[in-house]
């Protein structure tokens, strides 16, 4: 039961450190402000839409991890008090 406990222990750290590494990526790339006399080509939207893809890609693993490492703490908790 310890080696469960420390696995989970080490999967609630892997899981908030990736969650971490993925919304800091996501959040670090910068996109350029347009104004309202600013002519947008084809170009300039798909790089928009890039972005955004990204961005949203990034955001929905951090997310994942987050619910994993949430769940794997809650399976700790629970396992902890069932063993004391």
């Amino acid at each position: 039961m310890a080696a469960l406990l420390l696995l989970l222990d080490l999967l609630i750290i892997a899981g908030a450190t990736a969650s971490g590494i993925l919304w800091l990526k996501a959040s670090r790339g910068r996109m350029r402000r347009v104004s309202a006399s600013e002519h947008l080509d084809h170009h300039d939207l798909n790089r928009l839409v890039v972005a955004f893809n990204r961005t949203q890609l990034l955001n929905r693993q951090a997310a994942l991890a987050t619910a994993l490492a949430a769940f794997d703490g809650a399976l700790r908790m629970a396992l902890g008090v069932a063993t004391a």
